[in-house]
């Protein structure tokens, strides 16, 4: 088995494929979600991760390769330790150097987070070129790839959870929300109009940067990820599809361009 883990500020997530000889095949058996826990040991998420393959029938010691795409630093060290010590393996992380022979048109590719080259790769991978990618998570990014395959950047916004949490936290009367689609635009109470101003607000966000960002490239596909991607789904009709997998699979990609020659 190929072990995925997309490590990102709010949650962990895992990817298990299976392996045919020594390819890695698409669309993982399992995916998990862990929380991401900056003080948690090695061991602490080995027993997780562990429980989770036992209680889904799968046994650790199958694990052939692990791959990682973090944005958590402090996190590194602690899942290298971890997959040395339980799986006897060497953890092959995502970054500007290992990036699926990604093109970067900007200079400044050190600074490229690696879930966004995970994403720019598996959308230009699965789609071609002239992709926009929209990850809906703790922070909303927007990932541009041109009709040549080259990667051009895009635009980062506080995710629509921290946008709730951040007017709960700096106001004295105003609550913390469920993040839902309202039934209308004017709210009757408070919490409906948070609800309100939280939803069609961020939804307004999304389709101005889309309607900019396709002024200045040509524009074949707009793909969604993350969490928070199926509550925007009907109100963006520029969305084409929504592939929550998304992250995982370009961990896969990347792995199987360095280390098996993968062509698109």
């Amino acid at each position: 088995m190929f072990l995925a883990l997309d490590i990102g500020n709010t949650n962990i997530t895992v990817g298990l494929f299976k392996m045919e000889g020594k390819n890695v095949l698409s669309n993982p058996l399992q995916v998990y979600k862990m929380s991401t826990i900056k003080w948690q040991t090695s061991d602490e998420y080995a027993t997780m991760l562990m429980n989770m393959f036992f209680y889904n029938g799968f046994n650790a010691r199958d694990v052939k390769h692990v791959a990682i795409a973090s944005v958590v630093p402090s996190l590194n060290v602690i899942f290298e330790e971890m997959t040395k010590k339980y799986f006897n393996k060497k953890v092959f992380f995502i970054n500007h150097k290992n990036c699926g022979d990604l093109k970067f048109a900007s200079l400044d590719n050190k600074e490229v987070g690696a879930d966004r080259i995970a994403d720019a790769v598996a959308a230009y991978f699965m789609y071609g070129g002239g992709c926009i990618v929209i990850d809906f998570g703790t922070a909303t990014t927007f990932d541009c790839i041109d009709t040549n395959g080259r990667y051009l950047g895009g635009a980062i916004a506080p995710g629509p959870l921290i946008s709730a949490q951040s007017l709960s936290l700096k106001t004295a009367q105003l609550p913390q929300v469920e993040l839902k689609k309202p039934s209308k635009a004017i709210g009757t109470t408070t919490v409906e109009c948070i609800q309100a101003g939280l939803y069609f607000g961020y939804v307004g966000l999304v389709k101005e940067i889309i309607k900019l960002t396709k002024r200045e490239m040509k524009v074949n596909h707009i793909i969604a990820t993350g969490g928070l991607a199926s509550l925007m789904l009907n109100e963006i009709d520029e969305i084409e599809v929504i592939l929550p997998n998304l992250t995982l699979e370009g961990i896969r990609i990347i792995w199987e361009k360095r280390n098996r020659g993968l062509r698109k």
